[in-house]
């Protein structure tokens, strides 16, 4: 995965099993024509090093009365290592690091986007900002013979078995500016305090669950909160082509939302995603149900095509039943759930730079379908646009 030219040692495959996948966040899979993990390879004695990531510079005009106007910064470092311990027994540590505290708890202005807490009050029409600490893990893979393993995974701050892996690290999203409004339905457990996974590894398939912290991170982004093993999950993936990945998985998370607290919350999802030819998809179906309370579906398909050396196209599209949208208890529409689509499009222009760094220029606009219930607060028709650059090692 690339940019075109670039050298070799700035590609990394990560994974021991070999097979038709390549890793992508946690322990989740990629098809393995999506190319392994951009970033920029150093072998230091036994290990196998790679340094991965990227400061996006963004400004955003979300669109009608609720939306707002901002530039903000995001950004991710990345340091993973490797190495053989012996014959069958192999070590991967993991560390991930953001500066996204910096913009403060409310995060940055995403329309229709709903999850966590600022200020003691619910994050509505904004994305919350990633933690200091995204992930602290390690693996340890134990090979069987052929390509099969067993392996153990888990850290304070991990990824558990649920869901597709994160939105940062999919090829389809790699050139969206801003979060899916679907993230709380998807990957939202990307960052969870405290995981422990065990599963299965083989060439085509994968089976694994885990035990975690089901509660959100805190609106304190700076620390690392106690770790807790309350919730579980299950995950299959098949990744029967190199073209091809699909995954199914089911959790029961505990007091998941702090504005929520004696609420549980039971999260089911399925995605496919494609690769081949610098195309890269993903389609997927969620479903949040809510313990006590209703079941909130959402659906989500994203796709970058990078054409040639310097050009990307690239678009989302989401569904959502959301009931978050009105936290307030004394508003007439508090609690109700709505339906709401987002189509989101866009162009990058990426350029190589110095040695692994490169940098995407480029803008998406986005338009919103919705019940005219929900007029009087969002407007009519509202449309979002975005400009951004993003600059990264292994663009």
């Amino acid at each position: 995965m690339t940019m075109p030219g670039m050298a070799g040692d700035q590609r990394m495959a990560m994974s021991i099993g070999g097979g038709a996948y390549e890793s992508g966040s946690g322990t989740a899979r990629v098809p393995a024509a999506e190319g392994p993990m951009r970033g920029q390879m150093i072998h230091a004695g036994g290990w196998m090093l790679m340094t991965h990531g990227y400061a996006w510079g963004v400004v955003t005009d979300q669109g009608g009365p609720r939306g707002q106007d901002e530039a903000f910064i995001t950004s991710m470092a990345m340091l993973m290592g490797d190495r053989d311990l012996s014959d069958r027994v192999h070590l991967q540590l993991t560390s991930m690091l953001s500066l996204d505290p910096l913009m403060g708890p409310r995060g940055y202005p995403n329309l229709f986007a709903t999850g966590e807490t600022a200020d003691g009050r619910p994050l509505v029409d904004r994305q919350h900002p990633h933690d200091l600490f995204m992930e602290l893990s390690g693996r340890v893979d134990y090979r069987l013979g052929g390509k099969d393993s067993l392996f153990l995974y888990g850290g304070p701050v991990a990824e558990p078995a649920l869901g597709p892996a994160a939105f940062m690290h999919r090829g389809s999203a790699r050139y969206l500016p801003l979060a899916p409004i679907t993230h709380h339905w998807f990957d939202s457990t990307h960052i969870t305090y405290g995981v422990v996974t065990a599963g299965y590894a083989g060439p085509q398939l994968q089976l694994e669950g885990s035990a975690f912290r089901g509660r959100e991170p805190d609106e304190h982004r700076w620390d690392i909160e106690a770790p807790a093993l309350d919730s579980w999950s299950v995950r299959a993936t098949w990744t029967p082509s190199p073209h091809w990945a699909a995954q199914v998985s089911h959790g029961r998370l505990h007091s998941p939302e702090a504005q929520e607290p004696n609420a549980d919350e039971r999260r089911t999802t399925a995605t496919v995603s494609y690769a081949a030819g610098g195309l890269t998809a993903m389609v997927g179906y969620g479903l949040k149900a809510k313990l006590p309370g209703r079941a909130l579906p959402a659906w989500i398909g994203e796709a970058a095509w990078e054409i040639g050396r310097h050009h990307t196209l690239f678009g989302r599209i989401e569904h959502v039943k959301n009931d978050e949208l009105f936290p307030d208890p004394a508003d007439p529409l508090h609690d109700r759930p709505f339906r709401v689509t987002k189509a989101e499009g866009g162009y990058a222009y990426r350029i190589a730079l110095a040695g692994p760094l490169g940098i995407a220029l480029g803008g998406t606009l986005a338009g919103y379908a919705k019940p005219a219930a929900l007029d009087a607060a969002y407007g009519n028709a509202p449309v979002s646009w975005t400009l951004f650059g993003k600059l990264a090692v292994g663009l």
